[in-house]
């Protein structure tokens, strides 16, 4: 269905990127009909560049240098672009806005049909499948910019599944969605692919929600590319790898399980004998100053209610993980805070007490010293024409020492050119610059929208030892995230959302533990014990990991 002979591509004329390495070196492998293949690598290592590929966007509108050949279905991509290969291939890239063509949900479900021709009634019946497998009846008359990030990436994928095709390919699909709804979207993708011979290609830095999906694994280092593994064979030595694997290599299992489900059947012994020593809970009343205090908020959007009052401090050292469902208000909340939206009522204080500011009525001069915040989309806050540029702006209107971001950015993301632009970066790279251009400057409060967008575990876990500090050192730290592994690793307290209200405040073990949806993988397999991650289980059996 797929074959890969010999591909090597670079961006440059030189036939190599900048560095003298091949973006994409020896990708040599056949991808059958009706199999799942998950690709797996660290962040920039050449995923989107190999599933670009696939339809032709590599090399007819990237540009470049490509050795070998990549034929789909019979059709060379060297001598087919990607409308010709439309009508077999779908793809849904790493942002979802990019590809709208449309105003309305419904409207973008019917647009790839309507290219491709298909008659009206087809096409009614297709979209109605579409919106329930996708759960997007309840939006279907939206306006596509009214969504959250996750809803218009549940709508991408729809858009392109409806349109039939026989092949898809999806970049970090399942990035911007709750976990409930990545498990429906991934367990509509296994059906498609067991019932129907669809054959799926995906790149997922989350490997938690997809590994046990998979039929074959790709993995790529550095453009290298692997021969199609087995997923059990692949994780033994694959440096980028979920939670249940390192917790299985800790402990020696072998085959490594690659659910829950197995490795829970694996850890029966481990339930019984290891002591529940999670932390103890922390003290009733945070000690730390308060750096903002949220009361009774409400905010709309497009004249419907976000936020129905919501009550929450946030004190130095705190680091909370906003959570919830798709459309919860995570991040009318974060832009609430630092003034980007008006409440209709309620009150916002920022800093702290002898010290506050309301944001919706305060200069930005006023709010940067007090909160930074990293939005959902980092190309918003990303203007200047290479990396280099934009860590130099960074230090000078943040007055930091020369080279304060750009080290911050090593720490996250060691490796980025500095020559790059930044829209040739990778979307994990991307978030990266833009994390470090806010945490350079050391706000008080910190404010993240989902953070790790795109990163792989390495890059997650310098990130998360940076937030550690930043707290340690006493600074107020937010995350709206859908991550329940990053909520696993650094929250102190999780807050969880739903219909703009909070339905639950607490100490992180407490309610990431005991939760179905948003528990992590270590929780499920050891569940009742109150232990979330491989850290934590490794410092109970009193063995180094």
């Amino acid at each position: 269905m797929i074959e890969f002979d010999g591909v090597s591509f670079s961006y440059d004329d030189r036939g190599r990127s900048s560095d003298g390495h091949l973006v994409l070196s020896g990708a040599d492998f056949v991808l059958d009909e009706g199999e799942l293949t998950l690709v797996v690598g660290p962040t920039g290592s050449g995923k989107s560049t190999l599933l670009r590929c696939i339809n032709g966007l590599v090399p007819h509108f990237s540009g470049g240098t490509l050795h070998g050949r990549v034929v789909v279905d019979g059709r060379d991509t060297r001598t087919h672009r990607p409308r010709d290969l439309a009508d077999v291939v779908g793809v849904v890239l790493q942002d979802p806005v990019s590809s709208f063509v449309t105003d309305t949900v419904e409207e973008e479900l019917a647009y790839g049909m309507e290219a491709l021709g298909v008659d009206a009634v087809a096409m009614r019946r297709r979209v109605e499948e579409t919106l329930d497998l996708l759960g997007l009846a309840d939006v279907r008359s939206r306006p596509l910019r009214s969504l959250s990030g996750g809803q218009q990436q549940r709508v991408a994928i729809g858009a392109v599944l409806a349109s039939g095709p026989r092949i898809l390919v999806l970049d970090e699909p399942t990035s911007a969605l709750d976990p409930v709804a990545a498990e429906d979207v991934l367990a509509s993708l296994h059906r498609l692919v067991h019932d129907l011979g669809l054959t799926v290609v995906v790149a997922e830095h989350r490997l938690e929600r997809v590994i046990h999906h998979a039929d074959r694994i790709l993995l790529i280092d550095e453009g290298r590319v692997s021969p199609l593994l087995d997923p059990a064979e692949a994780m033994v030595t694959s440096p980028i790898h979920p939670p249940v694997i390192a917790l299985g290599r800790h402990l020696g299992w072998s085959p490594l399980p690659l659910s829950v489900r197995d490795a829970r059947r694996r850890a029966r012994d481990l339930r019984a004998t290891l002591p529940d020593r999670a932390p103890a809970p922390p003290p009733s009343a945070p000690t730390g100053e308060v750096v903002c205090a949220v009361d009774r908020l409400v905010v709309r959007r497009g004249g419907e209610p976000v936020l129905r009052g919501v009550d929450l401090d946030i004190h130095d050292g705190d680091v909370v993980a906003v959570m919830g469902r798709n459309g919860a208000g995570k991040s009318t909340l974060l832009a609430t805070l630092v003034g980007q939206l008006v409440p209709m009522s309620g009150s916002v204080r920022l800093g702290p007490p002898a010290d506050s500011i309301d944001p919706a009525r305060a200069r930005p001069a006023e709010i940067v010293v007090r909160a930074g915040m990293v939005p959902q989309d980092p190309a918003t806050i990303l203007y200047a024409d290479s990396v280099a540029e934009e860590c130099r702006a960074a230090d000078r209107d943040f007055h930091l020492p020369t080279g304060t971001a750009r080290a911050v950015l090593d720490r996250i993301a060691p490796g980025i050119d500095d020559v790059q632009h930044p829209r040739e970066l990778s979307e994990g790279q991307r978030l990266s610059l833009a994390l470090s251009l806010i945490l350079a400057s050391e706000p008080r409060l910190v404010l993240l929208d989902e953070p790790t967008r795109g990163l792989d575990y390495q890059a997650k876990r310098r990130l998360v030892e940076l937030l550690r500090e930043l707290a340690a050192a006493g600074h107020g730290i937010v995350l709206a995230t859908h991550d329940v592994e990053l909520a696993a690793e650094v929250a102190t307290r999780v807050v969880v959302l739903a219909e703009g209200e909070v339905v639950a405040d607490g100490p992180a073990a407490g309610v990431l533990a005991g939760s179905p949806a948003f528990a992590p993988q270590v929780a499920k397999i050891l569940h009742p014990l109150h232990l979330l991650t491989v850290e934590e289980v490794v410092a109970c059996t009193g063995a180094a990991s």
